[in-house]
Order: structure tokens, then C-alpha cells, then sequence
């Protein structure tokens, strides 16, 4: 048995039983998954797939036995390597972090910049996408730590902390009907197109629930993930945009007027998630606290033997 006969058999089971979806991610040929997997079952005795022809249909009972222990086994090599790593070579290595547009774009810069200056031989890579796609990285591996408002908390098998709470804005073009409209109202919003997140990004859920709470059908005639757009068609007047507060910059966004909503959407709190089974190494637990002063390592680690509550905010 070898650990490259368990990448296989996790992956193929990744990608949903196609063998060359999995054969693609990992660099090699289908030929040569299909008999890496077919040796392994030989040597375990066992049928792990269920087969119609060449094609791989379902998991078997001890398939799904074994494919459960191949997981445990490839983390605990992973874990291994990353405590070699920590020790052997504590100022180099490399962190990968997967996040949303508006965390990369707002909120990171300064966290990075102090990181880098911190470990100047750690190597970062940062993955954008939506918040469901960085609960995903993180759960198969592709990211070490994981930064979204949503999503991050619907899996077991992440710990999420919270790292800062955060409140909407409503932008419009200067000279717009709505600043005449104080206190700011849902029924007034409603009467204008709105341009904001798309469905899954920066707190769009709490901005929907707001509406159905008031029995209101906002026009939303415009959505992206990315707030510099939204703030663009603002500026069109296309519409008028709600948006995180820490995309709206009064001197970078001059042509813009900014109007609080605490009082119209519920508070977001953003989270940064990591598998709970990995070994978290020295710089990890850094860049944690760089981002959240809260989130000692102390505080993570007790957090993580079970000896600590979520620290809320």
C-alpha cells in the first residue's frame, strides 16, 4: 500500500467517481489511476467501487470504510510534513489563503503588509472566489486558512473564530433624491433600482432577509462580487448600490455620497476557518492574530482542544 494509491482513491471519490477528472487534477494518466486503485483492492481484498463497464458508479460499504481511514491517513502524513516544516525551517515555507474580493481587496492589504515584514521568507498565495469556493479550498487542502462573512460555519469539519464585525453602506451619486430622505427607510430603498452582492457574497443574505422581513420586493437590476464594480455603476447611475462599509473610501470615492444602514441590515461578522484535524504552524498562528489581535494562539489553541467557546465579538 502506498500513499499515492490513497491520494487516488480520494480523489476519484473528490470528483465524483470520474476517474479522469481525477487523473487531471492530479497530473497524471487515467490508465494509471484506474490501476493503482485496481491494485489496492487486490492488496486490501476488498471492492472499493462499484463498476457499470469501465465507469465507477457508487462507493461500496467497505469502500466507504476505507476511503474514511485513506483521509485520516493522507492528513496525518500532511500534518507530519507540516511539523517538519515548523521546526526544520521555521522562517521559510509558504501560506495559502483563500478569500472573497472584498477581503483581499479591503481588508488584507495591511495585514499582509505587516506578515510580510514579520516573515519575510514565507511565500503567500492568495485564492479569490466566492465564500461557498473558500470553504471548499480549505476542506480539500487547496488553502490553509480560509477569510468569508458567509458559508464558513456550515462545515463540522472546519473551526471557524470570528475575526472583526462589519455594517453595510448605501451609495449613491452626489445630489441623489435619496439624501434628502432621513432617516434612510427599506420602503425608500425599494423604490429604487439597487446595485449589490451577488447572492452568495459579503453579507447578501442579511441584506435579503432586511427586505422579506418588511414584505418588500427590492428592483435589484444589477449584481457582482466585487464592490468596485458596484460602486462604478453607481457612479453611472444605473442605481444606487449597498456595499460593505470598508470598500467605501470618502476621498478615493469622491464622486460618491455614502448613507449608514446599521440601522436597516444586520451586523456581518467575518470569520477565517481552517481544518480542525491540520497542524497549524508557527506563522499561521501569526498571521491569525496580525488579522484579529484577538485570536491569540493561545486562545486558538485552547479553542481547538475544546477548552475555549467560540470568542465572540
Amino acid at each position: 500500500m502506498k500513499l499515492q494509491q490513497l491520494r487516488y482513491l480520494v480523489e476519484v471519490e473528490r470528483r465524483g467517481l470520474s476517474v479522469s477528472a481525477a487523473a487531471e487534477a492530479l497530473f497524471t494518466s487515467q490508465p494509471g489511476v484506474s490501476k493503482q486503485i485496481g491494485m489496492l483492492e487486490e492488496e486490501l481484498g476488498v471492492t472499493i467501487f462499484e463498476r457499470s463497464g469501465k465507469r465507477l458508479i457508487a462507493v461500496t460499504a467497505p469502500g466507504s470504510i476505507v476511503l474514511a481511514m485513506a483521509r485520516r491517513i493522507l492528513t496525518e502524513a500532511q500534518n507530519m510534513k507540516r511539523v517538519g516544516e515548523d521546526y526544520a525551517a521555521e522562517s521559510s515555507g509558504m501560506l495559502s489563503i483563500a478569500t472573497t474580493h472584498t477581503q483581499a481587496r479591503y481588508t488584507l492589504p495591511p495585514v499582509i503588509q505587516r506578515f510580510v515584514q514579520r516573515h519575510p521568507q514565507i511565500r503567500l498565495h492568495i485564492q479569490q472566489g466566492s465564500p461557498l469556493q473558500v470553504a471548499d479550498w480549505v476542506l480539500d487542502g487547496s488553502a490553509d486558512l480560509g477569510i468569508a462573512t458567509e458559508a464558513l460555519d456550515r462545515h463540522a469539519e472546519l473551526l471557524t473564530l470570528p475575526c472583526f464585525q462589519w455594517a453595510h453602506l448605501v451609495v449613491t451619486p452626489k445630489r441623489h433624491p435619496l439624501l434628502e430622505h432621513q432617516p434612510l427607510t427599506l420602503a425608500a430603498l425599494a423604490d429604487h433600482p439597487l446595485i449589490t452582492y451577488d447572492a452568495t457574497f459579503t453579507g447578501r443574505s442579511r441584506i435579503d432577509r432586511a427586505f422579506e422581513r418588511q414584505s418588500l420586493r427590492p428592483n435589484v437590476m444589477l449584481t457582482a462580487i466585487d464592490s468596485d464594480v458596484i460602486k462604478t455603476y453607481v457612479e453611472l447611475g444605473l442605481g444606487v448600490g449597498i456595499i460593505a462599509e470598508m470598500a467605501f473610501d470618502p476621498l478615493r470615492d469622491a464622486a460618491l455620497a455614502a448613507l449608514p444602514a446599521t440601522h436597516l441590515f444586520e451586523g456581518n461578522t467575518t470569520r477565517i476557518a481552517f481544518r480542525r484535524d491540520i497542524w497549524l504552524r508557527g506563522y499561521e498562528y501569526d498571521f491569525m492574530e496580525l488579522l484579529a489581535p484577538h485570536l491569540t494562539r493561545r486562545m486558538v489553541e485552547a479553542t481547538l482542544k475544546g477548552e475555549g467557546a467560540d470568542p465572540g465579538l
